[in-house]
């Protein structure tokens, strides 16, 4: 894919969530999927947490079965969501850093410090054809071990930038934003991110060049309460496009 062109990956996690809240089948994340790629969205994403708050397995496994358009699981670097994935062989998996208590990821994967234990996950992933991204904060340190792990992809943490108020506070985040994916890309390797990005930071994001995809959730699935979730999602992609250009 070209440096010119950028991919919008949107997370169905909080249609699972809504159903779960009230139990039977409705809303279905995999109907949601259907319409998120009608929509435009080039791909679609997942988190299959170890506690199931929001996807479930048998979601993953049947948006495989069903879904032609790429998969992106993420998931904890643990034994059984290893086995997991090597099972269902997704075309992606984005490994995240996972704590039971939170509410929402908080931070990248420090990769840096846990090399040896990410090492046997991530060349299992690749081995069994499945590209593998880590979800990182825009440290050239852990960007730098990303690379000697093989990783496929960098997925930037862009959280920190997203909540923080117009100022230096954000133009500071953007800039580490931006020195991370040149580096990511130096290295030879796919720059994603993603996390908290609306309409005006995901065009923020879509304008730097090194950037390919987005992966965005939890702001479509609100927005398609007031504005439907087809017309939500067209909506991002224009705007990432016309950012791009």
């Amino acid at each position: 894919m070209s440096l010119s062109s950028i991919r919008l990956g949107v997370n169905v996690d909080h249609v699972a969530t809504l159903r779960n809240a009230r139990g039977g089948t409705h809303p279905d994340p995999l109907r949601a999927a259907l319409v998120a790629l009608e929509a435009g969205a080039d791909s679609i994403t997942v988190h299959l947490r170890e506690d199931r708050r929001h996807i479930r397995d048998a979601d993953v496994v049947e948006m495989r079965r069903t879904l032609s358009a790429p998969i992106n699981l993420e998931m904890a670097a643990t034994a059984e969501m290893t086995e997991f994935a090597l099972n269902i062989r997704p075309h992606a998996a984005c490994l995240v850093p996972e704590r039971r208590a939170e509410v929402t990821t908080e931070g990248g994967l420090d990769a840096a410090g846990q090399e040896a234990q990410l090492q046997p996950v991530v060349a299992a992933l690749r081995a069994a054809g499945t590209r593998v991204s880590l979800f990182l904060d825009p440290d050239l340190r852990q960007v730098e071990a990303a690379a000697r792990l093989g990783a496929g992809a960098v997925e930037l943490h862009t959280g920190t930038y997203c909540e923080a108020a117009p100022g230096l506070v954000r133009d500071r985040e953007r800039a580490r934003l931006v020195e991370a994916a040149k580096r990511i890309v130096a290295l030879g390797i796919e720059c994603h991110a993603g996390h908290g990005l609306d309409y005006v930071t995901a065009a923020e994001m879509a304008a730097v060049p090194e950037i390919i995809e987005l992966n965005i959730g939890h702001f479509l699935m609100g927005q398609a309460l007031f504005d439907g979730l087809g017309p939500s999602i067209r909506r991002m992609k224009q705007v990432m496009v016309e950012a791009r250009r």
